[in-house]
């Protein structure tokens, strides 16, 4: 199935419930939400799209391996809903070849990601240590199945023409060991090169962060050369994270990330979409 919504004057939102796999960017192999179209140019790069969920068990990570989709349409407004079975991790592997299996290279791996986001000053020295590794050993970044599976349910409401998505994160009945959940707001970084927020920040290109979190109570990213913006505001209960990263042909995305426990089981949020004139 593939959704294509109005969500504003030229501008769409679509999802499609099957996988690239031989994309340009490895995420191309994870069922994405919904990326954002311009005037029939799809915005979205190695982005996973608005209302992505992720949920995290100590550092490991789990992503989306399989969506099913539905949808329902009253007048003018338009509900999707997105059930995202959440059974994949993220993996080093050699083309040809299987994954590569090492504990100390992972804990390396997951250290550094960490030490790029915490200190801001290390982000160019270790990032191009990390490519000169994986260009070494021939690495790529691949999604494998894990022994672990669940559901996470994402409901999003729009009113066509008005730009604004109502966004509904059903995290309710995760297993033990789940001690985070993330929801992914993102799009192509070629395209998103500012962010701006309500405290006055404005900052574009290469000084953005890549996870730096959000204290204002409103904040965005635009894109200069497309004349279109995405905002979110704070919901009481997550934390909300804004970055921007732009490697290669290996990482291409810019936008935002709630966390929160999985006690809180249900997140509701406001995405907004503008043209800018």
């Amino acid at each position: 199935m593939e959704l294509s919504l109005p969500a504003a004057p030229g501008v769409h939102l679509k999802i499609t419930d099957w996988r690239e796999d031989a994309g340009d960017y490895a995420t191309s192999s994870l069922p994405k939400s919904l990326l954002l179209v311009l005037d029939g140019l799809e915005l979205a790069e190695e982005a996973v799209g608005f209302g992505f969920p992720v949920i995290k068990c100590g550092l490991q990570a789990i992503f989306p391996g399989e969506l099913v989709l539905s949808s329902e349409e009253r007048g003018t407004t338009r509900e999707i809903t997105a059930r995202f079975r959440l059974n994949r991790e993220e993996k080093i592997a050699r083309p040809g070849t299987r994954t590569v299996e090492n504990r100390w290279l992972y804990a390396m791996k997951n250290l550094m990601a960490a030490t790029i986001r915490r200190l801001p000053p290390a982000r160019g020295v270790l990032t191009a240590a990390s490519s000169l590794l994986r260009k070494l050993f021939a690495w790529e970044t691949t999604y494998t199945e894990t022994g672990f599976s669940t559901w996470v349910t994402v409901i999003t409401t729009i009113e066509e023409g008005t730009g604004k998505a109502s966004v509904v994160v059903d995290a309710s009945g995760l297993p033990a060991g789940v001690t985070e959940v993330v929801v992914m707001n993102e799009q192509g970084a070629h395209f998103f090169d500012r962010y701006g927020d309500s405290s006055g920040t404005r900052l574009a290109g290469e000084v953005i962060g890549c996870w730096d979190e959000v204290t204002a109570e409103e904040a965005w990213f635009e894109s200069h050369a497309q004349r279109i913006a995405f905002r979110l505001k704070q919901v009481r209960g997550a934390r909300l994270f804004s970055g921007r990263e732009l490697v290669g042909d290996r990482l291409a995305w810019a936008g935002f990330g709630y966390t929160f426990p999985p006690s809180i089981q249900r997140l509701c949020y406001e995405l907004k979409i503008e043209r800018l004139t």
